[in-house]
């Protein structure tokens, strides 16, 4: 089957059913499930058991993780397994024998890196070298301290890199060109989030009724939905538009497009929580997993530092 054959919303479709397993399983076993799907090697090469697809196969399918609140670190594993190329140990990924995570800040110059999702379960690091490209180290030879503030059921954490065993070594192009389709991937987890945070809320809206009305008929909440799609619209265009080149043939830059995102999937997310009355913090309706979710990759990217240091370059560059 040719890349013309298949369209990324297909891969959605298949993708969701194999999320929603995994989430009933342990962290290994879900592994299996995901790999299996096909969906840890998504990006990678063919010969190392991937699909060799490009990111806007992977982007619906972070989307489908985004909207079922997965907790397990699968942009991260298949785009390690893509940037790993011919490595053996981007089979290792593709197939679930290995999980891969990616440590957003720091570097392995400065021995200390950060806001790695899921770093305890973990095989795998990806952290920055300090010199433009990447190293894939051994998580068993980095210390883990996690970092609770934001998340105590999945927290965050900070790695010591004293120790570390380099597995791999990503040059500088592969590895810019990773954080780029990284910067895409958390754009549309947090889009799906918010999408399906959007749905249970038109939902609830729809069949909750008080003073023998909906609430959906109340023009107060009318209008706090329609914006809340407004924005979730806004998003979603823009993360389909930076996959292609702009008028002048150009990559377009992927930071305006993740501070609007995790900008308006925290907005929608808050929303929800408010018009469900509060319900987004029970068992019930557990939408504050997603929120905490999106705060964390706000965190991993500066809480609000990028969308400021987004407007200093659109200033300077006029």
């Amino acid at each position: 089957m040719s890349d013309n054959d298949l369209k990324p919303e297909e891969l959605a479709q298949a993708a969701a059913e194999a999320i929603a397993d995994a989430q009933t399983r342990n962290f290994r076993e879900a592994a299996q499930v995901l790999a299996n799907a096909g969906l840890c090697g998504v990006c990678a090469q063919e010969d190392k058991g991937g699909l060799a697809l490009g990111i806007e196969f992977a982007l619906p399918i972070v989307a489908e993780a985004g909207k079922l609140r997965l907790q397990w670190p699968l942009f991260e594993t298949l785009l390690i397994a893509k940037a790993l190329g011919a490595s053996p140990l981007a089979a290792q990924l593709a197939s679930g024998e290995r999980i891969a995570t990616w440590a957003l800040q720091g570097s392995l110059q400065d021995r200390l890196a950060g806001h790695a999702r899921h770093a305890k379960e973990s095989d795998w690091v990806l952290v920055a070298d300090g010199q433009g490209g990447g190293a894939l180290l051994e998580m068993a030879s980095v210390e883990i301290q996690e970092d609770a503030a934001l998340d105590p059921e999945h927290p965050q954490a900070w790695l010591v890199l004293d120790s570390a065993k380099v597995l791999a070594e990503l040059d500088a192009p592969t590895f810019s060109a990773l954080q780029r389709d990284g910067q895409i991937l958390v754009a549309a987890w947090a889009n799906g989030a918010a999408e399906a945070a959007l749905e249970t809320t038109a939902g609830y809206m729809a069949t909750r009724v008080q003073f023998g009305r909906p609430l959906s008929a109340k023009q107060a909440v009318r209008h706090l939905l329609a914006r809340m799609r407004l924005l979730q619209e806004a998003s979603r265009a823009g993360i389909e538009r930076v996959l292609s080149a702009d008028e002048d043939d150009r990559v377009r830059d992927t930071r305006p497009v993740l501070a609007n995102a995790l900008s308006n999937a925290a907005f929608v997310l808050e929303k929800s929580i408010h018009l469900h009355g509060g319900m987004g913090f029970t068992w019930e309706v557990p939408l504050h997993y997603a929120l905490r979710e999106v705060r964390k990759f706000d965190a991993a990217f500066g809480a609000g530092a990028l969308a400021q240091q987004v407007g200093r370059d659109f200033i300077q560059s006029v």
